[in-house]
């Protein structure tokens, strides 16, 4: 099957030859550092951009009102703009997104464009969108709590269905209309491989430079008819290899204004928390922390190794360097029924006595039991060599 272009047949794209499968990681990885750039931003620069991309949709050239903290967008939307028709994002995507991608996707393969999606981690990015959407999101909720309440009859200020009410508007008045050049990253490996690598013909010369400046650019963007607000980048912004928000010791997001938000692989942490290195993390805040998914990156962080080391634990059956042990507390994020206690399997390595820890099952009751179970089944006495 082809397509004409200019009056030529483009043959459909099914599979890479090994050079342009070599591109795949080069690709993915200058969009991941695009993506998680950080400020500040050229302020010059990015009015030159929103100017161009109005004009990409057809529209004049807005004031551009750049702020340095998202609580101040934040005041300037809720104060300012009412009128949902106003906004513009999905004209946007539209224009320098969507269409290029459509046309694109045209000469590829059914199975390689899922492959190219795929291996070009476009969903993985986009993961990093939606932690930054909702934890930005929480990020405002406090600081606007007082305009929610301002909003409400007296009689309402505590009603929580009223309040719920106010806090799902307020959120879609905040994020329905905002571009997240993040987000656009998620996409931009995958268009830029298929223009740069493949060599695919395309119309749409003008909007992907456009669309190349936008994240590369500016930070979050607001886009109305007669105003466009444009945010400055964070001043810190860290992710682990699968797009997951991810800092040791510091903060994965931290804006001018002192905003920040501590992840580990993606599970948001409380401050006192994500200021320390995992290493400074005490194995007994395992047993008090009320949070599952918290508790869970705590034993990450910490390691079942050192949680066996530090906390008391019970032996409940032993089998040449393995030891079945016990640890009570409670465990709600992974066995089902919630099991407490924990067991653990630790294993003794003979030539360097080091400690290794896997988590077994609640209902295994003898060592012999838990390594088959860690080895697939296989019993002990069949391991050639025992590790």
């Amino acid at each position: 099957m082809s397509r004409k272009v200019g009056g030529m047949s483009q043959t459909k794209v099914k599979k890479l030859t090994p050079e342009q499968a070599a591109w795949i990681p080069v690709y993915r990885e200058k969009w991941r550092a695009i993506a998680l750039s950080t400020g500040p931003i050229n302020r010059s620069q990015a009015a030159e951009t929103i100017k161009s991309a109005y004009s990409a949709i057809g529209k004049k050239a807005p004031e551009i009102i750049f702020v340095d903290r998202p609580y101040e967008a934040a005041d300037l939307i809720v104060s300012r703009f009412d009128n949902p028709s106003s906004e513009l994002r999905s004209q946007f995507e539209t224009k320098l997104r969507s269409q290029l991608e459509k046309q694109l996707r045209g000469y590829l393969g059914s199975q390689l464009e899922t492959e190219l999606q795929s291996q070009l981690q476009t969903q993985r990015s986009a993961r990093l969108y939606t932690q930054l959407q909702t934890q930005l999101w929480e990020a405002h909720r406090n600081y606007l709590a007082g305009f929610i309440a301002s909003q409400l009859p007296p009689e309402e200020v505590f009603n929580e269905p009223s309040r719920d009410f106010y806090w799902q508007r307020l959120g879609t008045k905040l994020f329905s209309n905002c571009i997240q050049p993040v987000l656009w990253a998620a996409y931009g490996s995958f268009l830029d491989f298929c223009i740069s690598v493949l060599n695919l013909p395309h119309s749409c010369g003008r909007n992907w430079i456009v669309f190349q400046s936008i994240v590369r650019d500016c930070g979050l963007i607001y886009p109305y008819d007669k105003v466009c607000i444009v945010c400055e980048k964070p001043i810190a912004l860290s992710a682990d290899s699968n797009y997951r928000l991810h800092a040791e010791g510091a903060p994965a997001v931290q804006f001018a204004d002192g905003v920040s938000i501590y992840a580990y692989h993606g599970v948001i942490l409380p401050e006192w928390y994500g200021r320390l290195h995992p290493h400074q993390w005490q194995s007994k805040w395992v047993l008090k922390e009320q949070n599952a998914e918290v508790r869970r990156a705590l034993i990450q962080g910490i390691t079942y190794d050192r949680i066996c080391q530090e906390l008391a634990v019970t032996e409940l059956d032993s089998w040449q360097e393995y030891t079945l042990l016990s640890i009570e507390f409670d465990d709600d994020f992974d066995w089902v029924g919630n099991a407490k206690p924990v067991y653990l399997l630790k294993m003794t390595c003979p030539s360097t006595g080091h400690l290794h820890a896997l988590r077994v099952p609640p209902n295994v009751r003898s060592a012999l039991e838990a390594i088959r179970w860690v080895n697939w089944g296989i019993e002990p006495e069949e391991f050639s060599v025992q590790t």
